[in-house]
């Protein structure tokens, strides 16, 4: 029996892969769960078709984030964070406040997307964050920790 699976399951396959599966997993587990729906001919033609119009609208959204990510490449924002007389500062720099300067920067970005290459900021200096755009586009960013 062929089913096209509607979510990613452990062991059997990715959303909107077609796989094989015996009768009774396919007609008494997958199907009544909403897993996935039973292979049909109709069915088939109405997954190649949102297949064909996903990868559309996914080269489109790929071709916006390479664009982003070339205006991101040149860019270096500055962070303020209250800094003792040795140059260490208060509390740790995240994901959150360099999320924050690169929106104020007018670069929109969701600090979920953000990577920071170090374990964590405690010191000033300048360190790079890569930002992911889109599943493979990203960018790195580099960005400056000052004393308030």
């Amino acid at each position: 029996m062929e089913v096209i699976l509607k979510q990613d399951i452990k062991g059997l396959g990715f959303a909107d892969e077609l796989v094989k599966v015996r009768p009774g997993y396919g007609r008494n587990f997958l199907i009544p769960r909403g897993m996935a729906v039973l292979a049909t001919e109709g069915a088939r033609k109405m997954h190649a078709e949102v297949l064909k119009q996903r990868a559309f609208k996914e080269e489109k959204l790929r071709k916006e984030a390479q664009a982003n990510a070339e205006k991101l490449a040149g860019v270096t924002i500055k962070i303020g964070a209250k800094a003792g007389e040795n140059g260490k500062i208060f509390g740790s720099v995240t994901t959150i406040q360099v999320a924050e300067a690169l929106n104020k920067a007018g670069y929109p970005v969701e600090r979920k997307n953000i990577e920071i290459s170090e374990d964590s900021i405690k010191a000033l200096g300048t360190y790079n964050a890569k930002v992911r755009l889109f599943k493979e586009v990203s960018a790195t960013v580099s960005f400056e920790v000052v004393a308030e």
